[in-house]
Parts: structure tokens; C-alpha cells; sequence
């Protein structure tokens, strides 16, 4: 157990400090089908048959986009099933393995000493400029977008991965957003993902661009591959960043015992705010095939073509796995069953976990070490929270910090 589960009943944080929503609250059913017809997984071990099972289909996180795809090209792996996913998860393993990660530090180290530079210089500062900027180099480097013809890249690849105006399709800004939307897909393909595609094939790196040109994928395939990664880069991981700090600075004690913990003690705080409050929310499926599943004595059939919802939240407080005061965080905690990670279900399970999880720590990691370590540093204005269809998960925007 670590040192910090020194505070109530063993934990540090009560769970009055979520930051976030909730979905659901925790007597709600372990299983059910909603109003809507959609099936709520709010169990572990339900939850991990299905992500590790061959008898559904990916269902979030824009699926539907396919729709608009050639025929001819490839799905990006976010929406690959079987060997064809299998195949491209191995081959691209490589860039996002510890021993890869380790290599990038330096990087994520220079990026992070200019982000927390502009914050002093400035004195003020919206933390999502910072993780954006944080998150969106990072990611540049692992995939090969590092040869834009125009800076701005993290606000391209923010823009239309962002939702539509919650309006009729009729409405004018609703148009106006999708014209703009679509002005800057063109954009980020023609300023940044070809400029890579044409540097990459002159000199060949060891990045994803360079693998996907070497296995023969079209320029639109590459396109649609850094639109995956990148969402999945940054999107997810700024709010991760943002997240972290807000409970790091809002917990004095939780802030210094990281500001002097090893880099593994760091390692459980992160991985138990995501547990936590994971960023991804829920994950969505859709069966293939008919699905039995056992809890207890009970037998539960979902159809073949329902919507099946995982409710990470829920299933990331589950007693059976973490124990009691699944609704407190406390670092380093024993789980009952084994997990993946710490985190549960943070960084998803089965066939399509997050890839980029090493990644995300550890640029997380190396931010969150320089602005805590700031004489001064605090949260002038408390972030507004909206949700994001995308990712199924909270955004936290005009989070103010200062020094």
C-alpha cells in the first residue's frame, strides 16, 4: 500500500472531490436494457467478456464516419476487427512499448519546459492550451506529423474533432459549422498530413507514417490513420493532464508526496485519478452475434445488432475488483481481480485498449512534475465541464492557472 492511504477510512480523498459527472449512480443495475433499447454493462466482469470477446464490432468514438469512406480503402484500426486489426496492432506495438515511450522523454521534455516557460512568461494561462499543446506535439512525433507547411496543427485536428452546435441540421451556425468542419479536414490533410507523407517517403522514419507508406496504404489511408491517432492522442490524454492537476492541486498533501515520489508511486497516482474518473466514460459496442452471459445464477441473452454500453465509471468502482471505497481515491490500492492496468478500465480492454497508454503517462507525467514544482502555481478560475460525443467523455475548458 503506499504512503499516501494515510487519510480517512485508509484513503486520502473522499468522494465528494470528483471533479467530473457521473453517469450513473451506484445502485444502478449491474445490467439492463434502457428506454432506448440499449444494453448498460456496469459490472466487471461483464464488461470484460464483451471487450475481449470476437462477437462485437467497435460502435463509438464516430463509427458511423465509415459511412463516408471509399469502398476500396482500408478501415483506420480504431475500426479494424479480427486478423486484420491483429495484424496492424503488432506491427504498430513497437512505437507505443515502454522501451519506445523511454525514448521519446527527451522530447516530451523540451515540450514541456516551452509549455510551463509560457505560462511564466505570461503569468496566466488556460491549462488546455497547455495540454493541448503538450499532447498534440507528443502525439506529432509518434505518428510523423512533424512536417507541417503551416503551424497550427493542434487547432485543425481540434476543430473538427469537436461536436456540431447542439441545433437542427437547418440552422445556420449548424451549417456554418459544418462548412467550416469540412474546410478543415481539407486543411489538415493538405497542410499536414501530406507535407509528412512527402517527407516520409523521400526519408523513411521510425514513425506510423513511415510503416503505413512501407505496407502500401493510400494517402487518404494515412489520413484517416492520424486522424485516429491523433484524436486518440490528444483528445483524450489534455484532459487527462488537465484532470490530474486539478485534484493534484486541490489535494496539498496528494501534490507534495508526488512532487517527491519515485517515478512508480507517480505512476499509481495517475493511474488512480483515471480509475477514478476515466476520460472515456463509456465504451460502445455492437454485437455481431447473439451473447449469453453469466452473472450468478443468472443468464443474460443480448441479441445480435444491439447497442451494447460499458459505463467505465461504474465499472472502475466495482468492490469486487478494487475493493471498498471504490468511490475514493487511493493510490496504490490492492485489487481483487487482475486488471490490465490500475486504472481498470481507463485505457480500455480486449481488442481495442488504448494503445498509447505508456504515452499518455508518461507525457503526463513530465508536465504535471514542472508546473506542480512552480513557487506560486494555482488555479485561478475552476474549468467549465461539457461533454464530448467523440469520446464519450468530459472536456474542461477555460481552466485558468497562474503564478
Amino acid at each position: 500500500m503506499s504512503e499516501l492511504q494515510a487519510g480517512v477510512s485508509g484513503c486520502p480523498v473522499d468522494h465528494t472531490q470528483y471533479k467530473t459527472p457521473r453517469n450513473s449512480p451506484q445502485t444502478a443495475p449491474k445490467i439492463e436494457k434502457d428506454a432506448q433499447g440499449v444494453w448498460q454493462i456496469r459490472d466487471y466482469d461483464l464488461a470484460r467478456a464483451i471487450l475481449k470477446g470476437d462477437n462485437t464490432v467497435q460502435a463509438g468514438f464516430k463509427a458511423e464516419m465509415l459511412t463516408a469512406m471509399p469502398k476500396d480503402s482500408r478501415k483506420p484500426i480504431l475500426y479494424q476487427e479480427g486478423a486484420e486489426h491483429l495484424e496492424q496492432r503488432k506491427q504498430t506495438a513497437r512505437y507505443f512499448t515502454p522501451k519506445a515511450v523511454a525514448e521519446y522523454k527527451p522530447a516530451m521534455e523540451r515540450v514541456a519546459a516551452e509549455m510551463v516557460a509560457r505560462l511564466v512568461e505570461r503569468g496566466r494561462i488556460d491549462l488546455r492550451e497547455l495540454s493541448l499543446g503538450m499532447a498534440m506535439r507528443v502525439v506529432s512525433q509518434v505518428v510523423g506529423l512533424t512536417d507541417s507547411a503551416k503551424p497550427g496543427i493542434e487547432k485543425r485536428l481540434d476543430i473538427f474533432l469537436g461536436d456540431a452546435p447542439p441545433l437542427a441540421r437547418w440552422h445556420p451556425r449548424r451549417i456554418l459549422y459544418n462548412l467550416m468542419n469540412r474546410a478543415t479536414v481539407v486543411r489538415f490533410f493538405q497542410l499536414d498530413v501530406l507535407p509528412a507523407i512527402k517527407a516520409r517517403k523521400l526519408h523513411p522514419k521510425d514513425d506510423l507514417i513511415s510503416y503505413l507508406i512501407s505496407r502500401g496504404f493510400k494517402d487518404w489511408e494515412i489520413f484517416t490513420e492520424c486522424v485516429t491517432y491523433g484524436a486518440a492522442g490528444m483528445v483524450t490524454t489534455r484532459e487527462f493532464i488537465a484532470l490530474a492537476l486539478w485534484h493534484l492541486m486541490d489535494q496539498p498533501a496528494l501534490r507534495e508526496r508526488y512532487l517527491i515520489a519515485g517515478e512508480d508511486e507517480r505512476q499509481a497516482i495517475l493511474h488512480e485519478v483515471l480509475r477514478l474518473e476515466p476520460i472515456v466514460s463509456q465504451l460502445k459496442r455492437r454485437t455481431t452475434e447473439e451473447i449469453k452471459l453469466e452473472r450468478g445464477a443468472e443468464t443474460v441473452v443480448i441479441p445480435k445488432g444491439a447497442l451494447v454500453q460499458i459505463d467505465t465509471q461504474a465499472v472502475n468502482a466495482d468492490e469486487t475488483v478494487v475493493g471498498e471505497e471504490g468511490l475514493m481515491l487511493c493510490p496504490g490500492r490492492d485489487l481483487r481481480k487482475p486488471a490490465l492496468m490500475p486504472s481498470i478500465l481507463g485505457f480500455g480492454d480486449g481488442h481495442h485498449r488504448c494503445p498509447g497508454a505508456y504515452v499518455a503517462l508518461q507525457e503526463t507525467d513530465v508536465l504535471l512534475l514542472r508546473l506542480l514544482a512552480l513557487p506560486g502555481l494555482r488555479i485561478e478560475r475552476a474549468p467549465d465541464i461539457t461533454w464530448s460525443s467523440t469520446a464519450s467523455g468530459y472536456e474542461l475548458h477555460n481552466f485558468m492557472i497562474a503564478v
